[in-house]
């Protein structure tokens, strides 16, 4: 399986681009092989994998889960056209408070890698999209948390969101008092 791994300016979040096999009956995509995954720099073991769907305009997150349950995340568009967002919330990092975009597309099909201590969210640009999350960690409601996205410059550009009712009320990153450390 080929792959190109591509950095970000947040330490350790970085985008894989996976090949795509593509024929008369349409395209096949591998998305996890535990060797590729150690050889990419990537050592979590997967406790969850889950699958969202969304309509057009929603914007989801942005999200995190807190220690002891901090968790490392690999995301992938499988359908539709999304815009990742991902926020560094570690302390000591020389990004803190910045935030990184990403093309996600089940065209050029590609994920995230998300580490420990920085927030992640998207907004829909296609008429739906379903995003795969792979993680480390087992979902717990309790330490399961985030912040605003309407913190950051890249709100102005996210038209008429549709939001949770619980994503409208996080706090901003300046009200929130980050755990994480770099």
């Amino acid at each position: 399986m080929g792959v190109n791994k591509v950095e970000s300016k947040i330490a350790g979040c970085f985008q894989v681009f996976f090949s795509n096999i593509l024929d008369q009956r349409g395209s096949f995509v591998k998305t996890y092989q535990n060797a590729l995954y150690k050889d990419l720099g990537i050592s979590m073991e997967l406790a969850e994998e889950y699958i969202s769907y969304s309509k057009k305009n929603v914007f989801r997150g942005l999200h995190f889960q807190l220690s002891p349950k901090a968790l490392d995340k690999m995301v992938f568009c499988i359908c539709g056209d999304v815009i990742d967002y991902v926020v560094d919330l570690r302390k000591n990092s020389i990004t803190y408070g910045d935030y990184v975009s990403f093309e996600l597309s089940d065209k050029n099909p590609s994920a995230i890698f998300i580490p420990k201590g920085l927030a992640h969210g998207f907004y829909v640009k296609s008429d739906n999209a379903v995003m795969q999350y792979k993680v480390s960690e087992v979902y717990d409601p309790e330490l399961d948390s985030g912040i605003s996205y309407s913190t950051f410059d890249f709100a102005r550009d996210i038209p008429n969101p549709i939001i949770s009712e619980r994503d409208s009320n996080f706090k901003t990153i300046d009200a929130f008092e980050t755990p994480f450390n770099f």
